[in-house]
């Protein structure tokens, strides 16, 4: 997938079948709609493309009126975001950057200037609830309407649902929020996870006898918090088991090494000889979280810290063990 900071690119195709959106946590309902848009494009012989923005525009309009509670949860970063929409198969990706000059453009000047000079769209596809341009006075009445004028067809996708409920953004943050991990997989169809780049942190996991892969999660609100058991790829030819905060360790001085930015700690219950003690660092992996044990916890001590973590990698194994369990058991079914 090809990705571009912004339309005014001359690797830019010329045209392009294209869906416009934030599309945090690429949910399964994302997915239908990438994948609608994939078949259109190849019926018009042209690159499916996403138009996305970062940051949120809710992040946008958070800063400039100093509302930080109108900023959404973040549920994945940027990394994250695009892997997915690879992964979904879309062609090209448009980053576009919401600032002040872009939340003032008119809904006509957006259809003029973006969609029809900028990208030279033959098919453009927006949810049920699409809106745009300033004051989000642009509907999509208005996007059909300068369809039949420019050339270009325009469909609208319902909702999608699942169980009778609707998929959506808002439905994975609250069940990110409440800890239940196994509703939001069901949302976005596979296991919630954060990847990125292991960096260095205090090195005060190491002296407490549980050295951590850190990675930072670049947005200071993350739909999901607390103590994980985790699984972990990118390490070997298997995913390893673990125990995971994610959040802004209470317990620990906030003006450390990374500055109170929020943070994935992990350590690997099982940890491959191989790697070494320092063979993490600068390694891209992926962190599943799997099943919440608890929020954030702040201890008196590093002695008491020492024994909370303890007592976590405790009821991660009990948790591995049940799932292992269940796994043995299906399979056994599925022989007999």
């Amino acid at each position: 997938m090809k990705v571009f900071r912004g339309f005014k690119h001359p690797g830019v195709a010329p045209a392009c079948a294209l869906t416009i959106g934030n599309f945090d946590g690429v949910h399964r309902g994302h997915q239908a709609m990438l994948a609608l848009l994939k078949s259109e494009a190849q019926h018009r012989g042209v690159p499916s493309c996403v138009m996305t923005f970062e940051p949120h525009p809710r992040d946008y309009f958070a800063g400039a009126t100093g509302k930080a509670d109108l900023a959404p949860a973040r549920i994945a970063t940027l990394r994250d975001k695009l892997t997915e929409l690879e992964r979904c198969g879309v062609e090209q990706c448009i980053v576009l950057p919401f600032n002040a000059a872009f939340a003032s453009q008119s809904p006509q000047a957006f259809i003029q200037d973006v969609l029809v000079d900028g990208l030279g769209v033959r098919y453009v596809l927006v949810g049920d609830d699409f809106r745009f341009g300033a004051r989000r006075a642009g509907d999509y009445a208005m996007l059909d309407e300068a369809g039949a004028r420019h050339g270009f067809d325009v469909a609208r996708m319902n909702s999608y649902e699942v169980h009778g409920l609707r998929v959506s953004s808002s439905a994975v943050r609250d069940a990110l929020d409440e800890g239940r991990m196994d509703g939001a997989a069901r949302l976005l169809g596979r296991p919630y996870s954060i990847s990125g780049h292991v960096v260095h942190g205090r090195k005060l996991g190491r002296d407490l006898g549980f050295r951590t892969l850190n990675l930072r999660f670049a947005h200071w609100k993350p739909a999901a918090s607390g103590i994980f058991a985790v699984r972990v790829l990118g390490l070997g030819d298997r995913a390893l088991p673990g125990v995971a905060n994610l959040g802004v360790r209470p317990s620990l001085d906030p003006a450390d090494v990374n500055g109170g930015r929020v943070l994935l700690e992990t350590f690997c219950l099982e940890w491959p000889d191989s790697l070494g003690p320092d063979g993490g660092y600068g390694k891209i992996i992926c962190v599943e979280l799997l099943h919440k044990l608890h929020d954030e916890l702040k201890y008196d001590s590093l002695d008491a810290l020492k024994a909370g973590i303890a007592k976590d990698c405790d009821d991660a194994r009990a948790f591995f063990a049940r799932l292992h369990g269940q796994t043995h058991r299906q399979t056994s079914r599925d022989r007999i």
